[in-house]
């Protein structure tokens, strides 16, 4: 059980945000084997994305059980909703005691509250060797090739929900209260006199000068980042899952007809689908693990029939499908 105390001057100081990086680290915790069934086309995928992709701190540091991921990876948003371009600034900018502090976290646990310590696996060794800066460093730089791989394509659709969840604790708080508020998030968490409880393995309790609450699509259950090193000072985090029947929709790929892919194929029906937002051939080629080659091949195809039309964009060439592209793939669609 974590325990915070909020004070009336802290719950004034509180405030909600909307974080991308944070959704990126999510899956990197134990839910992302086990996501929710809301989730799961969006966080299956990222973690189809972190085997295959060359990212080798994030996977040594991704989670199959229980352990820490460290919070350097995902910063206390520094706005109500800040860009994934400022939230990788933060971690780069990570001061170096700070990251090598967290991963001393990760190796020696803190078994006073319910932490066990692992062996640092030997990416994670080698990067702490060279320094906490080049640490934070290669995590940024990891983290932004992760995002363009599997959240992109997801990100307005997954932030328009979030952003709605806001709005709704926005309207709760105004009617009826903090204690109400609360108490609505999530039946894992609880508000009584002044304290905040979160279900939880790990075993907190302290005063806390305010709170940073997060929505997450990613998260499975209810949980609280507090600052791990010694005589941390950054406020808690808590963070709590948004369900509900129109995040499947909002969030599912858009499923290609068995009739799309017996005309065409089901790898170029796959690509005609995925182009309802303009992209490049690297970019189709990362999100569907095909070779650049064999992506162009087929986008040729799909460009000779006039499904699809393409237009440089600065040094890349983007794909877009045509009326008639739309039509096939969409609605417009007619046996």
């Amino acid at each position: 059980m974590i325990e915070l105390t909020v004070d009336a001057a802290g719950l004034a100081r509180s405030r909600f945000a909307v974080s991308p990086l944070h959704e990126a680290a999510a899956t990197l915790l134990p839910w992302g084997l086990r996501p929710g069934p809301e989730a799961e086309p969006w966080v299956a995928r990222a973690r189809r994305v972190l085997r295959r992709a060359r990212l080798p701190l994030l996977t040594e540091l991704a989670l199959d059980g229980g352990g820490y991921v460290p919070d350097f990876l995902s910063p206390h948003p520094s706005g109500p909703s800040p860009t994934l371009e400022e939230e990788l600034e933060q971690v780069r900018a990570t001061p170096p005691e700070r990251v090598l502090g967290e991963l001393e976290v990760l190796r020696d646990g803190r078994p006073g509250n319910g932490l066990a310590g692992a062996e640092l696996p030997s990416a994670v060794r080698r990067a702490m060797a060279r320094g906490g800066a080049f640490v934070a460093r290669q995590a940024a730089d990891e983290m932004r090739r992760y995002w363009d791989l599997a959240f992109a394509p997801h990100w307005e659709a997954a932030k328009a929900v979030l952003d709605a969840e806001v709005d709704r604790c926005a309207g709760v708080l105004a009617r009826h209260g903090a204690a109400v508020l609360f108490n609505s998030l999530h039946q894992g968490i609880r508000w009584d006199d002044g304290t905040l409880r979160v279900d939880s393995r790990f075993t907190v309790a302290l005063p806390v000068p305010m709170l940073v609450v997060v929505p997450s699509l990613v998260s499975a259950g209810p949980g609280v980042a507090v600052d791990p090193t010694r005589g941390g000072r950054r406020p808690p985090m808590l963070v709590h899952p948004v369900r509900g029947p129109a995040i499947a929709k909002s969030l599912a790929p858009a499923a290609r007809s068995a009739e799309m892919a017996s005309l065409l194929g089901p790898t170029r029906a796959g690509l005609l689908t995925a182009l309802a937002q303009p992209a490049s051939t690297t970019q189709l080629a990362a999100r569907h693990f095909l070779s650049p080659a064999t992506v162009s091949y087929h986008l040729g195809v799909l460009h000779r029939a006039g499904l699809v039309a393409r237009a440089r964009s600065g040094r890349s060439v983007l794909y877009r499908r045509t009326p008639e592209g739309s039509r096939l793939a969409g609605n417009g669609w007619t046996h």
